[in-house]
């Protein structure tokens, strides 16, 4: 299993740079990328969809143009999902059998203009997974040097174990916030500490700056303490809290400002008192723990 120390602590995401989001040139992506670098930022999240699978695209030609050492940053991507924006599909579907696994992860090679990636994720799980087809075309690309690791995204535990009647699951992306605080009770996290798996964290603020609601309001009330207590803003303390569990959260962010890729490095030196914690968690609930 690869180690995951070879990844920075927080992740840059990448999905909204492109034409889902930002609509960075070229130069501003070059730009973001090295002063991702510069913070301690190395390790760059995509996935084939993102831009309509036109992001992957953009990212490649900026790093060619920024000088990074190729053997410093840390490349992750994902495939599996057929969009009917950008590709000519009837249907929203998954698609994960050998040869499209193959070809899809040289498409990302191609378009990132690199030789591979440190990490290929199934980017969510279909009905009609076969786990000798998924090991079929993940051992060809491992084989031939074109990914270093595989894991999954958004997959259950159970989904998981299917998987890995055929080979090794490294890590797994799933949605983890204050505001979503699923995996901390469902087995996903369970399961990445029991199998020493990569936990990320994608949407790692959840929605605490994107919606006005009673949770966020409880939230609000008890940070104005703890942004003093702690010198930080309201972003890092999010952070904080995913990060002080023992699963040893990898959060994706998917700002392209640099005042917040700075702020978010920063947040991984701030740790939350016991009570502090639990603090933010009764105000996400509610209600005390049981």
């Amino acid at each position: 299993m690869q180690e995951t120390n070879l990844y920075s602590k927080i992740i840059a995401g990448t999905m909204t740079w492109g034409s889902w989001g930002k609509r960075l040139s070229i130069s501003e992506i070059t730009d973001v990328m090295n002063y991702c670098v510069e913070v301690g930022i190395t390790t760059f999240d995509h996935a084939d969809i993102y831009g309509d699978y036109e992001n992957e695209t953009g990212f490649g030609k900026a790093y060619a143009k920024s000088g990074l050492d190729r053997s410093k940053i840390q490349l992750i991507s994902k495939c599996g999902i057929q969009m009917t924006s950008g590709r000519n599909n009837k249907v929203a579907h998954y698609q994960y059998d050998a040869d499209y696994i193959i070809w899809s992860a040289e498409q990302s090679l191609k378009k990132l203009q690199t030789d591979y990636l440190d990490l290929l994720l199934l980017h969510r799980p279909s009905p009609l997974m076969q786990p000798d087809e998924i090991a079929e075309g993940i051992q060809k690309l491992m084989a031939d040097g074109k990914i270093k690791a595989f894991g999954v995204s958004n997959f259950s535990p159970s989904q998981i174990a299917m998987l890995e009647t055929r080979l090794s699951v490294t890590g797994n992306q799933v949605e983890f916030s204050l505001t979503h605080d699923q995996p901390m009770y469902d087995g996903t996290f369970d399961d990445c500490i029991a199998k020493n798996r990569m936990a990320m964290s994608w949407s790692p603020l959840g929605n605490y700056f994107r919606e006005e609601n009673e949770q966020n309001s409880r939230i609000k009330a008890v940070m104005e303490a703890l942004k003093e207590k702690y010198n930080a803003d309201e972003s890092q303390l999010l952070l904080a809290f995913i990060l002080k569990h023992p699963v040893g959260i990898y959060p994706v962010v998917g700002t392209a400002t640099k005042e917040r890729l700075k702020a978010s490095m920063e947040a991984v030196s701030i740790a939350l008192e016991l009570e502090d914690w639990f603090v933010l968690l009764e105000a996400s609930k509610g209600e005390q723990v049981p």
